[in-house]
C-alpha cells in the first residue's frame, strides 16, 4: 500500500483532496468549495484515495484515515532503495562500499561523522561542479540540494576541504571547484 499512496499522493488534484481532508472531514460539497475542483475530480480523487485506504466514508463526510496513511509512510520508509549506480561512476571499489552505506537512490540520507567517510561523500559530491566554471552561492545550493537538504553544511564541509574555494563578491559569494578528482559523470 506504500508505494500506492506515495504514488496517488503525487498528483496534485489527489493530493489536494488529501491535504483539504487533513484539516477535518468534508462531504464532496465541502470539498469543492475547499479544493476549488469540480465534483467529477473530487469523486474520482476520492474512489482512488478510498480505494488506497487512504480516505474512509465516516458520519460527517469523507475523512483522512491518518493511522494507514502512517502505516503507508512507515512502510514506504523501511523499503531500502539501493544507491543509484551513477553515484558510485568513476569511484574506487573502497569508495563504492562508504557510498553504498550513505546514499539511497541519488539521496545522501546521512552525513557521515567519520572524517574519511566525510571525504569520500564530498569527493563524489565535488564531481557534480563543473571545472572552471563560477557559481553563485544559490547555484551551489540547487545542485547539493537534491542530494541532501542540510545542503549549507556540505557547502562549508566541500569549502572546508578544499573541494570548492569561496570568493566574496558584491553582495554574496561566488563559488568554483578547486579539487578531487576530474571524472566525467554518465550521461543522464
Amino acid at each position: 500500500m506504500a508505494t500506492t499512496a506515495a504514488s496517488l499522493l503525487l498528483d496534485v488534484d489527489r493530493l489536494a483532496v488529501a491535504g483539504a481532508l487533513a484539516a477535518r472531514s468534508m462531504t464532496t460539497d465541502e470539498l469543492v468549495a475547499a479544493t476549488g475542483r469540480t465534483s467529477r475530480v473530487v469523486l474520482t480523487c476520492l474512489g482512488d484515495l478510498r480505494n488506497a485506504g487512504i480516505v474512509r466514508q465516516g458520519d460527517a463526510g469523507y475523512e483522512l484515515d491518518v493511522a494507514a496513511l502512517r502505516a503507508a509512510a512507515k512502510e514506504q520508509a523501511d523499503v531500502e532503495v539501493p544507491m543509484d549506480p551513477a553515484i558510485g561512476y568513476g569511484m574506487t571499489d573502497d569508495e563504492r562500499v562508504v557510498l553504498e552505506r550513505y546514499f539511497s537512490g541519488r539521496t545522501l540520507v546521512e552525513f557521515p561523522s567519520q572524517r574519511a567517510k566525510q571525504v569520500v561523500v564530498l569527493q563524489r559530491l565535488a564531481l557534480e561542479f563543473d571545472l572552471g566554471r563560477r557559481y553563485t552561492e544559490l547555484e551551489v545550493n540547487d545542485v547539493l540540494f537534491p542530494f541532501f537538504a542540510d545542503w549549507s553544511t556540505l557547502r562549508r564541509h566541500l569549502v572546508d576541504e578544499g573541494f570548492l574555494d569561496r570568493e566574496a563578491i558584491g553582495g554574496g559569494n561566488e563559488y568554483w571547484r578547486s579539487g578531487g578528482r576530474v571524472t566525467d559523470l554518465p550521461p543522464d
